[in-house]
């Protein structure tokens, strides 16, 4: 191969190279919702299901790994109508048919959590959420005492 020839080939292979690379999305990220269970308990007497009144307690993470929020630290799980809309859509979603005692870890696109928007500052816009979530109670039922200490996520 000339010089000449390897002068135009090598800002065409540069540019195919960085055009790649601009648009590669992070390999962490999802596009649709991943629901992984980390925990089912033995037995399923209560369920989540639309409509239910649900206590849950959760640790939120960028793809980074990076905590935005966790109510395990604060030992105050989240209590909220599920399908209602008062979370995001990706929690409504991946919290249905979950038990208690259950431990699920949610990977949650954008367009199932907070957009395009993002929630500024701790949670920028396109941002892909990896939730993991611990279903404590279902109208008010908690678990029958199966073993749910944090360290099992």
């Amino acid at each position: 191969m000339s010089i000449s020839c390897a002068l135009k080939v090598v800002p065409i292979v540069l540019l195919l190279v960085l055009f790649a690379l601009a648009n590669a999305k992070k390999s962490a990220d999802v596009t649709e919702l991943q629901i992984g269970v980390k925990y089912k308990p033995p037995s399923c007497e209560f369920q989540a299901h639309k409509g239910d009144r649900v206590k849950v307690h959760y640790r939120g993470k960028l793809t980074d790994g990076k905590v935005f929020d966790s109510s395990f630290e604060r030992g105050d799980p989240i209590e909220f109508e599920l399908g209602s809309g008062q979370v995001i859509k990706g929690w409504d979603q991946g919290l249905l048919g979950m038990c208690v005692g259950e431990k699920r870890k949610l990977k949650i696109p954008a367009k199932l959590g907070y957009g395009e928007q993002g929630s500024p500052p701790t949670i920028p816009g396109g941002a892909t959420l990896i939730f993991d979530t611990e279903l404590v109670s279902v109208n008010g039922k908690p678990s029958s005492g199966e073993d749910t200490s944090e360290d099992k996520l």
